[in-house]
């Protein structure tokens, strides 16, 4: 189906919807290196008003990716909830952009909705908001979700602690982990990215992980991010896992190129349930995606890298996990160029995941050859405290010293949450009073008291 949109008495003509979808988004490099971006800004103004006025209805019968050839597709298509779909099913793009920004729906209207739109659903509309309208809407939505603690509660903000070490040095790692604990970071996951993905290391890591976490009784979970199949491995060999980690992409073929697919992850989530380690619920999977992976992989289909991402959110949506994060700019600048297309693309992913019913956290990040710099993710970090986000990464100094990227530091964690009043999962929360971190007022403590916090100095739980 071919849509079109006459302006200053041009007519722009856009032979299908993934054309239609790729024109309308917002100037960013990927799509550009890609052949997918609108030449002039003009032709990006056609295609918003073209999009505009397409029917919702009309994503459930055209798919961008074919459904006889892509199992991402065949999923989405599949669980498709025509009755959540029920109350936006005769609006168009446009009217759905003013439903979402209006008062009377509610976080709890958006909840229901989720099962019922599809990602290109999320990402056209995305497609016509201005950075405030994301954020608005974004801010309505709470999805909760539990493992050993309380994870997107309204007034929380979760931090991950990203303890990585270029060696995978345990006493490297552990210190990391100490000092990311003694800032209150943690409560979202201790995931650690490995340098070396092999059973021995993974599983070592794991046994670290959780000595030191039943040593103090933190009330969180851990997580080594190997591959999904090394994961698979050392379960199968009784390693202490929490959550099972894998990064998703929006198409078969650029999950293959990951070396996964849907059987792969049932597989490994029917594993991790199988263990029983929740104390407070059965959450067990973690998903990182990041525009730009499918393209890198020469598995787009001549999609937008905007639309092809929020395609990995169905992926993950359909495991119920614990946690969901967009890397957002460690893919580098051939993707998103400068500071400006990260914050937009930061807020499009957190907005769109959260539309569609995933506990979506954003590693504000930047690689060190992108046109961006701390102040760029000082704005994206602010911004996504106002809207809402679940969690954000907490690595020392927010230089990753094994991956060669910056993000956010726990410092950068706490001003966020200080700056919005917000605070960590409730159960973290009780457990930094009680450990005599924080104090009365919620403000972690610049003088550690107590022999709780003292006991932190002093682990010696190595395997």
């Amino acid at each position: 189906m071919a849509f079109a949109h006459t302006i200053g008495g041009t007519r722009y003509v856009f032979d299908d919807l993934k054309t239609l979808l790729a024109r309308a988004t917002p100037d960013r490099s990927g799509d550009r290196l890609a052949g997918v971006a609108a030449a002039i800004a003009e032709e990006r103004v056609a295609a918003r008003m073209a999009l505009a006025d397409v029917p919702l209805s009309t994503f459930l019968t055209e798919h961008v990716v074919p459904y006889e050839t892509d199992e991402v597709t065949r999923l989405i298509a599949d669980t498709h909830d025509a009755d959540a779909f029920a109350p936006v099913a005769s609006l168009t793009v446009g009217e759905f952009r003013d439903w979402l920004l209006a008062h009377e729906t509610t976080g709890t209207k958006l909840a229901a909705l989720a099962p019922g739109l599809t990602p290109e659903m999320a990402a056209a509309v995305s497609k016509l908001m201005r950075n405030q309208d994301l954020i608005a809407v974004a801010r309505k939505i709470n999805v909760v979700t539990r493992f050993n603690n309380t994870i997107g509660l309204p007034g929380r903000l979760s931090v991950r602690l990203q303890p990585n070490h270029p060696t995978d040095d345990l006493k490297g790692i552990a210190a990391s982990i100490v000092d990311g604990l003694l800032y209150g970071s943690g409560d979202a996951v201790i995931g650690i990215n490995p340098a070396t993905d092999n059973v021995a290391t993974v599983t070592q890591l794991l046994g670290m992980l959780d000595a030191l976490r039943q040593r103090w009784d933190v009330p969180t979970q851990s997580c080594v991010l190997a591959h999904v199949t090394t994961t698979l491995t050392v379960m199968e060999a009784g390693a202490p896992v929490d959550l099972v980690f894998q990064s998703v992409a929006g198409s078969e073929a650029a999950n293959k190129s990951f070396g996964i697919d849907l059987s792969v992850l049932h597989e490994a989530h029917e594993a991790a349930l199988s263990l029983k380690r929740g104390a407070l619920g059965d959450n067990v999977m973690y998903f990182e995606t990041g525009q730009g992976s499918a393209l890198s992989a020469n598995a787009h289909h001549g999609v937008d890298q905007q639309t092809m991402d929020c395609r990995a959110y169905a992926v993950a949506r359909a495991f119920k996990p614990l946690l969901v994060n967009t890397v957002v700019g460690f893919i580098g600048p051939e993707y998103l160029f400068d500071g400006k297309q990260i914050v937009r693309a930061g807020l499009e992913d957190h907005f769109c995941g959260k539309l569609l019913g995933l506990p979506m956290g954003v590693d504000v990040c930047y690689t060190n050859h992108a046109e961006a710099d701390s102040d760029d993710m000082d704005n994206l970090l602010t911004l996504l405290g106002v809207a809402g986000c679940t969690y954000v990464m907490g690595v020392p100094g927010a230089d990753d010293v094994m991956l060669s990227y910056q993000s956010t530091s726990f410092h950068d964690a706490l001003y966020v949450r200080e700056a919005m009043g917000l605070k960590p999962a409730p159960e973290f929360e009780a457990w930094l009073l009680r450990m005599g971190l924080m104090d009365g007022t919620g403000r972690m403590r610049t003088k550690l008291e107590g022999t709780g916090a003292r006991a932190l100095l002093n682990f010696d739980g190595f395997p």
